[in-house]
């Protein structure tokens, strides 16, 4: 018998609940648009707070990881939705905030194409993360996102930003998912 597979979607939700995610804030976009229906299903697990703008979310995650001692998670879309975290990725850095953004883009074949909203996020924001990756098959999602959480939140606070192509989104694998201990 072979293991269910899920979307890079579904696992990338689970993946933030497995880090103990309850509450993500977030304004929707194209390429982001499966993960947010995947989100939907966890409603009951997980409060989105949806924003007006993409830096309101940006700042609202900050805010939350503030107060509450955890890593905030924002979600925006590709091209101008994720430039305009820009400003937010850059103060959390300054103030030591742990975030974990997570932005949408273009299918891989289109990476370098200057396809309708791509933009190259993850080199504009190197300079204002700990750490950044662009994840391109959903099999990478599992660990990464585990990264993701253990860099944001060990030595230093920070923020880092994961970038998730939209075939990675639709693809298929079979989950596991085992939290950072290095």
């Amino acid at each position: 018998m072979t293991a269910k597979k899920i979307t890079g979607s579904q696992a990338l939700i689970l993946s933030l609940m497995e880090e103990g995610v309850d509450t993500i804030f977030g304004y929707p976009g194209g390429a982001i648009m499966p993960i947010y229906d995947a989100l939907y299903d966890f409603d009951k697990e997980v409060k989105h707070i949806l924003t007006r703008h993409e830096q309101g979310a940006i700042h609202g995650a900050q805010g939350y990881a503030r107060v509450s001692g955890k890593p905030g998670i924002v979600f925006a879309t590709s091209g101008p939705g994720a430039t305009n975290l820009m400003t937010g990725i850059a103060d959390a850095m300054i103030d030591s905030t742990p975030l974990v953004c997570i932005t949408g883009q273009v299918a891989s074949p289109l990476l370098g194409t200057d396809a309708f909203q791509e933009s190259d996020i993850v080199g504009m924001s190197i300079p204002v993360t700990k750490w950044n990756y662009q994840i391109t098959t959903p099999e990478e999602i599992p660990e990464v996102m585990a990264q993701a959480f253990y860099i944001a939140t060990t030595g230093r606070p920070g923020p880092v930003l994961i970038d998730v192509t939209k075939d990675a989104q639709f693809g298929k694998l079979e989950y596991k998912y085992e939290k950072c201990k290095k």
